[in-house]
């Protein structure tokens, strides 16, 4: 289980959530609920899954009714095969409803990321999975958090934590070896990695000092001669168009991490149900 995010980091976006989705109030579930009624309700994963985000859940139904009583069996990070059940939840049987669909909609979703990131580290080993800033706004910090439960590694949080070198900087710097130097002088102590698109690039990467080299859209064949050439002077990073089944191709190639935007950007929702009893 991946160290567990500060409820800081979620507490607001719970907030503007339910306000998003309960406004003024349940109607359907004020009208047709006595407001003594009691309830519980089993979360059950509806197929194999990594859960991620339980305790984000948690905050939602807490946010709606700090009665409830939460009661998690499973924990995130843990695999979970399909008819698994996650965890229970109890109170109020109208504030149980009221909740169920924003706390679905985060579980779902982050769980989701964790199960397609555990995918690509499967796929990979032993290369590192790394995800990117392709990151719905607002999100970051939790999409990266899936990752995490997923058995991924975060790249950076954001353009303030890591020198990455992209082939605009590189044209507006006036070359390879520039941006490098500026970015030593610029950001001194950080990591400096380059993205490279040719073996031209891979060359001049190594030569100015990068400590990393992203080999961008290379197919396998020239992946391998690059990795060749590098002769393990520096880290090497993979990127571009890589689905399961290449990333498993490559998986011995020597390459140290492979970053996949998939994991955040297009990962499908995990199913999980909410079934509620009276």
């Amino acid at each position: 289980m991946p160290e567990p995010l500060d409820p800081g980091a979620y507490r607001d976006l719970v907030r503007r959530a339910l306000a998003e989705d309960v406004g003024t109030g349940d109607v359907t579930s004020r009208a047709t609920i006595p407001a003594d009624r009691q309830g519980a309700a089993e979360f059950i994963a509806k197929v194999d899954l990594v859960l991620a985000g339980f305790d984000i859940a948690r905050e939602v139904f807490t946010q709606v009714d700090d009665s409830i009583v939460w009661k998690p069996v499973r924990a995130d990070g843990d695999r979970c095969p399909a008819g698994t059940v996650l965890g229970r939840v109890e109170g109020p049987a109208r504030a149980l409803l009221t909740a169920e669909r924003t706390a679905l909609n985060i579980l779902q979703h982050l769980s989701g990321i964790a199960t397609l990131t555990r995918a690509f580290v499967d796929a990979a080993s032993p290369m590192t999975v790394l995800d990117t800033r392709k990151t719905l706004p607002g999100m970051r910090l939790l999409a990266k958090y899936a990752v995490r439960c997923g058995g991924g590694r975060n790249h950076r949080l954001g353009l303030f934590d890591a020198v990455l070198i992209k082939d605009n900087h590189i044209r507006v710097a006036g070359g390879i070896g520039k941006a490098v130097a500026l970015a030593r002088a610029g950001a001194p102590g950080l990591p400096i990695e380059v993205e490279a698109q040719s073996l031209a690039e891979v060359d001049e990467a190594v030569a100015a000092g990068a400590d990393i080299v992203m080999l961008d859209n290379f197919d396998d064949a020239l992946t391998r001669e690059a990795i060749a050439r590098i002769a393990g002077r520096v880290r090497i990073e993979l990127s571009g168009n890589m689905t399961l089944e290449r990333v498993a191709r490559l998986a011995d190639c020597g390459a140290d991490y492979v970053s996949v935007g998939a994991l955040t950007h297009s990962a499908p929702a995990a199913d999980i149900s909410l079934e509620i009893t009276i």
